[in-house]
């Protein structure tokens, strides 16, 4: 079965099994986190692109609040920043207008094939979620299970269920609970509003 996106783009998904390599693999030095969840973010600003020439939805991705400190001028064009500090804690990830309602969504993505630790939320984020959502806006998250190549769209007020005291344990949303109550919802295709 073939799959596009919804702007025509084939979707490839990745090869199961890794090409055989002739040269012995590198150790890894550094683990690093900095492209941990580009894929869907790369995916989503396509999808959000989509949606703004069909005018079906204005979304953008929030910029990070930055103080710039050093400023580098190789050449008249080009400005390389070498030292910057984050202001403050930025929110979520997106906001934008679609059907004339207010949305606001942070994306996430996990390798964990069987749940999403919660500790992967920041408090600033929740406590940003649930104010919009007491101004009537509609908050959510995006989860990317990149194992199974499945995407979750998770509603703020169901999000709050999982954010509940649990005898001081991190709480997690388990894939198969999420996937068995038939939660997964494209976004690819549509915005919910539930």
């Amino acid at each position: 079965m073939a799959i596009n996106y919804p702007n025509g783009k084939k979707f490839i998904p990745p090869k199961d099994q890794p090409a055989k390599q002739t040269v012995a693999p590198k150790k890894k030095k550094d683990l690093s986190f900095s492209n941990r969840g580009k894929t869907l973010e790369d995916e989503l600003n396509e999808t959000n692109d989509y949606y703004l020439q069909l005018g079906l939805a204005v979304i953008h991705k929030k910029p990070v609040p930055l103080q710039i400190v050093k400023v580098e001028y190789p050449s008249r064009s080009a400005a390389v920043i070498r030292e910057a500090y984050f202001q403050a804690p930025s929110t979520t990830d997106y906001n934008g207008v679609w059907n004339g309602r207010y949305i606001d969504f942070e994306a996430k993505e996990t390798q964990n094939k069987t749940s999403f630790p919660l500790k992967n939320i920041h408090d600033h984020q929740i406590h940003h979620m649930s104010k919009v959502v007491k101004q009537n806006g509609t908050a959510f998250m995006i989860i990317r299970f990149s194992s199974w190549q499945r995407y979750f769209i998770m509603p703020f007020k169901e999000l709050e269920v999982f954010l509940e005291p649990n005898d001081g344990r991190w709480k997690k949303i388990d894939y198969v609970t999420r996937n068995r109550r038939n939660f997964l919802r494209n976004y690819a295709w549509r915005i919910s509003t539930n």
